[in-house]
């Protein structure tokens, strides 16, 4: 199924040298194919402007009613430094340049907290026992 023919066309074309690195919409042609991946789609951005596949980024791709076309951004970076200066964080974990910082769900950290409150000014003890009685 991946050998079936994908075209890329790219429009709305900017070079923006403040952030180092050119910026295009996408439209990519996939007909007889459910969709392009986008590691394939970074693939062929990078030969289209002879540039490293890992200064390539690709997001926001939605797919029209019917299928067979797709539309989404692309940035290709001047540099890696450029890319990791000025891409976000969440993005550079999907292409494998950066650490997912793994920490406990937004409630259990909440709960945490809200378990601590009880023990403020008392004696370290453990901390099971229970509230005293009036």
């Amino acid at each position: 199924m991946a050998e079936s023919q994908v075209t890329l066309r790219t429009r709305k074309f900017i070079r923006n040298p403040l952030l180092g690195r050119k910026q295009m919409v996408v439209d990519v042609l996939h007909p007889n194919r459910p969709n392009v991946s986008k590691d394939e789609l970074r693939d062929k951005l990078s030969e289209l402007y002879k540039t490293n596949k890992d200064t390539v980024s690709v997001f926001g791709f939605r797919t029209q009613f019917g299928g067979g076309k797709s539309t989404g951004f692309a940035l290709i970076y001047d540099s890696n430094e450029a890319m990791k200066k000025f891409e976000p964080r969440y993005r550079l974990i999907r292409v494998g340049m950066a650490q997912k910082i793994e920490k406990a769900s937004r409630q259990q950290r909440k709960q945490r907290k809200n378990r601590s409150k009880e023990f403020r000014g008392t004696a370290k003890t453990k901390g099971g026992k229970a509230k005293k009685e009036k």
